[in-house]
């Protein structure tokens, strides 16, 4: 079979177009031939999720020369 009559798209002929078409659908048809029933039940159980989350904060503060000293002086203030 030639090409002669045909038009021609971007170097691509309508013919080979169309059996690249054909190919296509032949493929899907297959995919979807093969394919399996799918099935989704709800479980027995109630799903249980365990979060365990450690929160530690660490507090890092400074202390002027003034409070220093006064806390040296008076180590009972507190």
């Amino acid at each position: 079979m030639t090409d002669a009559g045909l038009t021609k798209r971007q170097g691509i002929t309508t013919c080979s177009m169309m059996r690249r078409t054909m190919a296509i659908g032949m493929m899907v048809g297959m995919v979807t031939a093969a394919s399996g029933c799918i099935n989704v039940t709800a479980p027995d159980k109630p799903i249980e999720i365990n979060l365990n989350i450690n929160v530690t904060q660490e507090v890092v503060y400074r202390l002027d020369g003034e409070a220093k000293s006064l806390i040296k002086q008076n180590p009972g203030i507190f």
